[in-house]
């Protein structure tokens, strides 16, 4: 239905899809989905993810410490960001959940009581602004859009001409920068919200609905429920709830927080420079923004140069229509005020239109729009208590071209031309950034010393005076590597011959700034002789106390609020969060986490936050426009989106005590009302004070009802792991550990955080526009749960982007299905063989299972696990296969105890990643009683050292042999000359020798040496004393060879040093010789053991003639020989 709606309107809700994998035959997939349905519903009502601190009755109250109960009674908590309530769950959010589904599912195997709950967050503007744009829709189109004509909509889309771009590049290098694109990847590029809503599947005659915010709060969470059910999520639902003030419980919850920092002075009222939605008229944070998140404010000096003189265009403009008696300025912004000494004219940009905006009586500005549009929300025109709201507020006095005033003299302060300065062309200035209103300073600007030479070998070209371009450049800067005229060294050396070489002026401008900044000194002024960086904000603060400047701010990116609108910066009194240097002490307590007491999973994001909690400062907490809890001491004030989701972890520890659903309608476990929530009672929960009679009093709830949701804190916290994509790091992930630091007792701080990228399609960044898009429902009936979460964990496990490939996925159908049907068919085969389990096959498939089960068991731990899926699901098959190959090619068959062994394995080791069909071989071919979710991880011995060498060794020899017949079919094939015809009868000889070389004992004492100094920890000093002695190509291989036995192999070091085999070489040549005989078709296969001296024997007769490929066997190395035999 929702299909159909959308065509009629153009809107395909499939098109996000439609470049993604098709699949023709689905009879397996919807076999393993059946299997996953049934799974998913007995997991559910059976409560199994339903889980719980133990009770008094376990441990009594007092009897334990926390800490004391946690070592008793293990435990793990892991959490993601709940997603926002404004569309369907993707599968990049879901493929970071996928990675506390994988730790949870282990953590339970490992014996742990776990806890994996869900919230729904929809705290801030996104959903209101979405749901008045459609109670636009609505008026305008009708109650269903019935009055939308797509093609008249079209005619006047293709009239409209798109806005131009601007590349931003950083210009201030004291500032740390984060590039993101989570907003912009939640954006669907359509025109009307209704056509939005429409390619999310939503039915047409059901949007009008969506016109109220709170309809939102009641749609998206069930689906997404229904979306990480279907995934198979082990999650606790009845922790979750919706955040706002919708649930009067979290509400509460919400304003114990904000009141805490308030009183710990973390929240502070303040005027400062923030990104503001003039519509919206309030601040506007990175997630109530469609374009722009990261952006932040860029503070500029906004010099006032004082017109003395126009030029006669420009006098003529503005005759009659500005007094002759009033101040006009021309007003650059500059990031450089320290070089203002050196201005030797201004530039406008010819074709750039400008405007002269009153400021008061006596005072004028000479800006772009743009540039005054931001002013106004500075106490420029405008004071902070009365913005406005539509650019038609802000109207400019007179309106011109650049070009028009070229030739005016301005007074620039500061500069050593006190006569004043002219105003010149520059092709290069942009009316997107800053105010159109450039001061030039050759002496250290690469761009403004080639502009000016240009200039002035051009001046009849550009319609100017040569002198005018021609003012003394004075040395205002010392650097070391470029003297005292920065710009000229670089241009001349750089060879850069016009202003329209940007890649090199780029290139110098960036080796200007740095050169000067951080190393350069004050040559000239009232700083002279100190260190730029010190001179800086003090000639700044000297310009701005003299009246000859002012500061400025604007969006250092473009940045689109909800609402739709351009954003401007706004200085105005808000409440802000008080990260940053403002803190000292609270920075350092976060860093000191972030370095030495959080577990990061790799180094990229533990210096991702080191750089953050240098950088970030103060957060405006508070809007009045969106959805949220009211800030408890200002209600007419929100708490903004990433200001009340830091600590929420810790809610879910309660939450199902206090409502029995999302919205706190129903009373929970306990029957305790929102308003008995109060300050105090947050604060005995979570630690921060101890219980007495006054507060059981003053609340009203029951002394056990109280101490049992203590207990639950106490139990669940600190939480184990917190899994977000790597763009949270620059904002919500910080804030997360900030207020955890503040608010909690040490004993109760976060223990890890895991940063992933960003997930990729098929190689490909996730587009809807493009067609490469797929939701986790999508996903999931596509390719059924359990090989979409296969394609996940194949996804991998860095920092770096992620792929979801779905060939993976598709293959994953396949290989789950045929690996179920080998399993039922095998379990009820009657002709495996019975009786003692002792072959040598069956030795080395049993030591190899258990060396891979303690091998995926590392992964899972380490939460690698693409390598975990390895080990549990690819390489546990490959084991089974060569152990059925070996046991067919001897004859012997497969034993049925290890059969059945191989089938629980498989199904424990795939447990966390595919518990679907895990689940199902665990009951319905097991039979066992109870579901594979409160199985255990299997305990097996260690891998033996012997076996796992023999069977190393059977690999390597039997593929060595294998590809050497296949080297001459194919040399046969070419019509070239074959040591034997490998179509004709052969025999095989193997020869192993008895001995090493004696070349080989100095490297034997060699490794010695180095591992009983450091276990070979050291490569790089092993491979150099290799090197030096001067045998490098043989001995390498030998050399990294018992490194890999004594490291990897683990084989004891007197087996290795007194140049023993963890095996028998020959016996186990013996075991492989039917096999062999088999796979190369050899009449004959004979081992011949090669004696110290050289001799051969084989069945204990001498053999005396040898080839010459026998000299080449070494222990475990064996050499052979084909012939053909008649």
């Amino acid at each position: 239905m929702a299909a159909a709606n959308g065509a009629s309107l153009g809107i395909d809700p499939n098109a996000g899809a439609k470049n993604t994998l098709k699949l023709e035959n689905t009879e397996k997939r919807d076999s393993l989905i059946a299997v996953e349905k049934k799974y998913q519903a007995q997991w559910q009502k059976s409560g199994v993810f339903q889980s719980n601190a133990p009770t008094f009755a376990e441990e009594p109250l007092g009897a334990l410490s926390a800490a004391e109960l946690r070592e008793k009674h293990p435990k793990y908590f892991a959490t993601f960001a709940y997603p926002y309530m404004n569309g369907a769950v993707h599968a990049g959010h879901s493929f970071t959940a996928s990675k506390v589904e994988f730790a949870a599912g282990f953590a339970r195997m490992e014996g742990k009581r776990v806890l994996f709950p869900l919230g729904f967050h929809c705290t801030g503007m996104p959903i209101k602004a979405c749901a008045d744009k459609l109670v636009d829709n609505v008026k305008k189109f009708g109650k269903n859009f019935e009055r939308f004509d797509e093609e008249e909509d079209a005619a006047e889309a293709n009239s409209a001409l798109p806005a131009p771009t601007q590349t931003v590049t950083k210009d201030d290098i004291t500032k740390f920068s984060s590039k993101k694109s989570k907003a912009n990847a939640k954006t669907i590029k359509m025109k009307y919200q209704f056509q939005i809503m429409l390619a999310l599947g939503i039915p047409r005659e059901e949007i009008h609905k969506f016109a109220d915010a709170e309809h939102w709060l009641e749609y998206f969470p069930g689906l997404c429920k229904d979306d990480m059910n279907s995934f198979g999520a082990r999650i606790d639902w009845r922790r979750s709830f919706v955040t706002t003030d919708a649930n009067p419980y979290y509400d509460a919850f919400i304003r114990w927080q904000m009141n805490r920092l308030r009183e710990l002075d973390k929240i502070q009222y303040g005027v400062r420079y923030t990104i503001y939605s003039p519509k919206d008229g309030q601040p506007c944070m990175d997630h109530d923004r469609t374009e722009g998140e990261g952006v932040a404010p860029q503070d500029y000096t906004a010099l006032k140069l004082r017109v003395k003189e126009w030029s006669p265009e420009a006098a003529e403009l503005i005759k009659g229509r500005i007094p002759d008696s009033v101040n006009v300025y021309f007003v650059p912004a500059t990031l450089r005020p320290e070089t203002m000494y050196g201005q030797t004219c201004c530039f406008v940009g010819p074709k750039i239109k400008y405007g002269i905006f009153k400021v008061k009586e006596d005072e004028y500005y000479v800006v772009t729009k743009r540039a005054a549009w931001n002013m106004a929300f500075q106490g420029t025109f405008f004071e902070s208590d009365h913005f406005p709201r539509s650019e038609s507020e802000l109207q400019a006095v007179v309106e011109f071209t650049g070009s028009s005033v070229v030739g005016t003299l301005v007074e620039a302060p500061l500069s050593i031309h006190k006569d004043g300065v002219r105003i010149l062309p520059m092709e290069s200035v942009l009316a997107t950034k800053g105010t159109g209103v450039v001061t030039s300073v050759p002496s250290d600007s690469p761009d403004d010393y080639a502009t000016v030479k240009d200039l002035a070998k051009k001046a009849d070209y550009y319609g100017i005076k040569k002198e005018w371009a021609e003012l003394e450049i004075p040395p205002i800067i010392e650097t070391p590597s470029y003297g005292n005229l920065t710009a000229k060294y670089l241009v001349e050396s750089m060879k850069i011959n016009s202003p329209k070489d940007a890649k090199q002026l780029a290139e110098a401008k960036d080796l200007a700034y740095k050169e000067g900044y951080y190393k350069g000194k004050m040559l000239i002024g009232e700083f002279k002789g100190e260190s730029v960086e010190a001179a800086k904000p003090k000639v700044k603060d000297t310009l701005i106390k003299s009246g000859q400047a002012f500061a400025y701010a604007e969006p250092n990116g473009h940045v689109v609020s909800r609402s739709g609108e351009e954003c401007v910066v706004a200085y105005l009194g808000q409440w802000f969060l008080n990260y940053g240097e403002n803190d000292p002490e609270w920075r350092q307590m976060a860093l000191d986490h972030v370095s030495d007491g959080m577990e990061m999973y790799n180094s990229e994001t533990r210096n991702g936050f080191q750089k953050n909690l240098e950088w970030l400062n103060r957060w405006a907490c508070a809007r009045t426009y969106g959805l949220g809890s009211k800030l408890p001491w200002d209600p007419k004030f929100l708490v903004e989106g990433l200001s009340d989701s830091t600590i929420y972890p810790s809610y879910y520890t309660i939450s199902h005590f206090l409502h029995g659903d999302i919205f706190g309608k129903t009373s929970g476990k306990f029957s305790i009302k929102p308003e008995q929530m109060i300050d105090e009672i947050w604060d005995y929960i979570f630690c921060r004070r101890e219980l007495n009679e006054d507060l059981i009093h003053k609340s009203g709830i029951k002394k056990s009802e109280l101490e049992s949701m203590r207990r639950e804190f106490e139990y669940w916290y600190p939480l184990d792991m917190r899994v977000s994509g790597k763009d949270l790091i620059p904002n919500h992930l910080t804030f997360f550990i900030y207020v955890h630091l503040a608010l909690f007792p040490r004993e109760y701080w976060p223990v890890s955080i895991r940063a992933n990228g960003f997930l990729l399609l098929n190689g490909e960044k996730m587009s809807k526009s493009t067609g490469n898009f797929l939701t986790l429902s999508e996903a999931v009936k596509k390719y059924g749960a359990d090989a979409t979460r296969i394609a996940m964990a194949d996804g991998g496990d860095g920092v770096e982007d992620p792929n979801f490939e779905e060939t993976v996925a598709n293959s994953s159908i396949l290989r789950l299905y045929t690996l179920k049907e080998w399993i039922e068919e095998v379990a009820k085969d009657d002709s495996l063989r019975k009786g003692p389990t002792d072959t040598f096959w069956d030795k080395l498939f049993e030591n190899e299972m258990n060396g891979l089960v303690h091998e995926a068991k590392q992964h899972y731990a380490a939460t690698d696990y693409k390598a975990a899926l390895k080990s549990a699901l690819y390489d546990f098959t490959s084991s089974r296969d060569f152990y059925r190959e070996a046991t067919t090619a001897a004859g012997i068959g497969m034993d049925h105890k290890l059969v059945e062994r191989y089938i629980e394995l498989q199904a424990l080791l795939l447990a966390p990643i595919a518990p679907h069909w895990a689940d199902y071989i665990w009951q319905e071919v097991l039979k066992h009683s109870s579901t594979i979710q409160n199985a255990l991880w299997p305990n097996v011995p260690l891998p033996s050292a012997s076996l796992s060498a023999a069977r190393e060794y059977v690999r390597a020899t039997t593929s060595a042999i294998t590809s050497a017949e296949a080297n001459q079919l194919k040399k046969q094939a070419k019509g070239k000359t074959t040591s034997f015809d490998p179509k004709r009868p052969k025999k095989l000889t193997i020869f192993a020798a008895s001995s090493y070389p004696a070349w080989q004992e100095k490297y034997i004492d060699l490794v010695r040496e180095e591992f009983e100094k450091t276990h070979l920890a050291n490569d790089k000093e092993l491979i150099g004393r290799v090197s030096k002695m001067g045998e490098t190509k043989k001995a390498m291989p030998f050399v990294q060879g018992l490194k890999k036995r004594l490291v990897q192999g683990g084989e004891k070091p007197e087996m290795v040093f007194e140049r023993k085999l963890a095996f028998s070489e020959v016996e186990t040549l013996g075991e492989m010789v039917p096999g062999l005989q088999r796979t190369t078709g050899c009449r004959a296969v004979e081992v011949v053991l090669i004696e110290a001296d050289g001799v051969g024997m084989s069945h204990g007769k001498r053999v005396e003639t040898l080839p010459q490929s026998a000299e080449q066997a070494v222990p475990g190395t064996p050499s052979f020989y084909f012939e053909n035999v008649e």
